[in-house]
């Protein structure tokens, strides 16, 4: 029994070790899938598309799927890919659903609130392409609600004078006075519109300048906390240095008074055995 259970020791290390082999080929397999239907998934989110587009949208409920498949796994990759992973799904998902509101105004305060990738997807890219991919939809999405309003200005006011010239071709003296009150207030709430417009353009352009010197006065604060620190650690260094020089002059000072003590003590001795030898014992 003991030499048939020791031939079939080799065999089932083998089979194990097959078996190992074929899990890791298949993560890595897996991973290699995932990572390239992402890097297309962001290749198409970074083109305009039309709207009737619907691969993207398949290409992210298969990387859901293939993402759970490889939680599942037990050769996975590590805790911070998976979220890295996790977090350039869920982007391209909130990016999809932004996309589908209404109002540029939604979708402009919907996209702030998504968070690309922080690392790039392939080794060809030097910057993560979902951060890519949100600076320009954040950019598009402005541009649209910029656009919006500054239309829906023009549109009312033209609209509003085409309506008094209309009223104004068969209308009496009275009529045509307050046609001309009415025109003036349209006017005037236009001018007013075309001020706001102009009040929020500045108040963005404030705000992207007070961010920027934000972040100026940050890399500056950066700077000279770096700074303190390697001048932490050189003046570290040389108290270290000093310390060691001290403990080596304590040392030396406590050898000095050591040979001072024993040939004091020698020197008594000495002089003892002189004085008894000189002065004998009185009988």
């Amino acid at each position: 029994m003991t030499a048939k259970a020791g031939s079939f020791r080799p065999e089932l290390k083998w089979q194990r070790r097959e078996g190992y082999c074929q899990a890791m080929m298949g993560s890595t397999r897996l991973e290699l899938n995932l990572t390239r239907l992402l890097g297309r998934c962001e290749a198409l989110a970074a083109e305009k598309r039309d709207p009737s587009e619907w691969r993207l949208e398949k290409y992210v409920d298969a990387l859901e799927d293939m993402l759970y498949a490889m939680k599942q796994q037990s050769s996975k990759p590590g805790c911070e890919m998976l979220n890295e992973y996790s977090r350039k799904v869920e982007f391209l998902k909130g990016m999809l659903s932004v996309e589908k509101l209404p109002s540029s105004s939604e979708k402009a305060l919907a996209n702030q609130f998504l968070a690309p990738g922080r690392t790039p997807t392939t080794a060809k890219e030097r910057v993560s392409a979902t951060k890519t991919v949100h600076l320009q939809t954040k950019a598009r999405y402005t541009n649209e609600m910029k656009s919006e309003l500054l239309g829906m200005v023009s549109s009312s006011a033209s609209d509003a004078k085409e309506r008094s010239l209309r009223k104004r071709a068969g209308l009496g003296p009275e009529e045509k006075q307050s046609a001309s009150e009415l025109d003036a207030m349209l006017q005037h709430h236009h001018n007013v519109q075309e001020k706001l417009a102009e009040e929020m353009l500045s108040l963005a352009r404030n705000l992207k300048s007070n961010t920027l010197a934000a972040q100026n006065v940050i890399k500056q604060d950066n700077q000279t906390l770096s700074h303190s620190l390697k001048m932490a650690d050189q003046n570290f260094e040389k108290l270290k240095t000093e310390s060691e020089r001290l403990e080596q002059h304590a040392k030396k000072s406590v050898n000095w008074l050591l040979w001072i003590m024993l040939i004091l003590v020698c020197f008594i001795f000495i002089s003892m055995i002189l004085f008894i030898r000189i002065f004998p014992k009185l009988k």
